[in-house]
């Protein structure tokens, strides 16, 4: 994990990214801490590998600043930039072996063969590679790979390092070994990580911090345990799986939701608030009933089931109305429920299960 931020410390990567392209603007301002990953996260076209290409002098600022270490890189030739990148398909030399593959970067940069391999060696050590210094690239798994593409970035000793989609190439049943071992390698990293992906799970596990970019800009930036509890936009609850709601709070009731043709839907809250916010709690918060259910319940919302679908070892329902949401059961209860599409159904949150924050 990145060391704890002083309030004079200088960041390692210190960037304005503005970009335009046709109909498309990238706005993106980033400081990164030495030690730390940021998690650049968004859906395709949300300007993510443009940010990365600009970092790595790839594509050419219109306006902004690329510093590192406080030094301004902004036109920096990319070969003479204190930048290592790995791919997302990781681009090593077929040709070549792991180990020059590793060596070849130091060598571009006036280092010996014999030092330039030497330093290789002992990343590949590190990484637990030395047995398949002399494998090239077509004879090593996806998790081999991935390594011996950050070693490669790392054998230039970079100051900023940049990863495009590291888990892509990898098949589901490898990602989580190497995820993890990804995670461990990256702590002895002094210099700034910048890793972009639209996989929810790389960023909660990789990252100390991450920036959700949607259009060309940062929506919503903090730690994966903020970002995920506290979520600003549609695109970022539907990843961490909330139900989420804007609305307007007057103490412990939020009126969410348009007020046409129907009106709008009310949430109860456990915490008096004022003013616009957000509320939202997880599908499985969400409890169902054919009848309405006994007593008080802060929450209850008559709904229609618009679609039922199998979602791990559970079933999510999408229920429509005032308002709409998401409910993960079991499939014992769908059975109990003898739920269909169109069929109504009411719908109960307990106020205590709800996360309200400004908005």
């Amino acid at each position: 994990m990145a060391p704890p931020e002083h309030p004079d410390a200088q960041p390692a990567l210190d960037a304005r990214l503005c970009l335009r392209r046709g109909d498309f603007t990238l706005d993106v301002t980033l400081r990164v801490r030495p030690g730390e990953i940021l998690a650049l996260l968004g859906p395709n076209g949300a300007g993510k590998s443009s940010a990365l290409r600009a970092l790595a002098g790839l594509d050419p600022l219109t306006e902004g600043h690329v510093r590192v270490d406080g030094r301004d890189r902004t036109r920096t030739p990319v070969e003479d930039r204190p930048v290592g990148v790995v791919f997302q398909d990781y681009l090593l030399f077929p040709h070549m072996s792991a180990l020059d593959n590793v060596a070849f970067g130091p060598r571009r940069r006036g280092l010996s063969r014999v030092a330039a391999r030497a330093r290789a060696a002992e990343l590949l050590a590190h990484m637990n590679l030395a047995e398949y210094a002399r494998t090239r690239p077509r004879r090593l798994s996806g998790g081999q790979a991935q390594r011996v593409a950050l070693a490669r970035a790392l054998a230039v000793r970079p100051r900023l390092l940049l990863m495009d989609e590291p888990m892509a190439a990898l098949d589901a049943g490898t990602r989580v070994d190497v995820r993890a071992r990804l995670r461990r390698l990256l702590e002895g990293f002094d210099g700034a990580t910048v890793l972009v992906t639209h996989d929810p799970l790389d960023a909660m596990v990789l990252a100390d911090r991450v920036a959700v970019v949607e259009e060309g800009r940062v929506v919503q930036e903090g730690t994966p345990a903020e970002v995920a509890r506290r979520p600003r936009t549609a695109y970022v609850a539907r990843l961490v799986g909330l139900n989420l709601f804007r609305g307007t709070a007057e103490g412990t009731t939020v009126t969410v939701g348009p007020t046409e043709p129907e009106g709008p839907a009310r949430v109860e809250v456990h915490q008096a608030h004022h003013g616009p916010v957000l509320v939202a709690f997880p599908p499985r918060a969400v409890a169902l009933y054919t009848r309405r259910p006994h007593g008080s319940p802060r929450n209850v919302w008559r709904l229609t089931v618009e679609g039922v679908e199998r979602f791990g070892d559970q079933v999510r329902l999408y229920l429509t109305g005032r308002p709409s949401l998401t409910a993960d059961i079991s499939p014992a209860a769908l059975a109990e429920l003898g739920l269909d599409r169109g069929d109504r159904v009411w719908a109960q949150v307990k106020a205590a299960e709800v996360e309200c924050y400004p908005g």
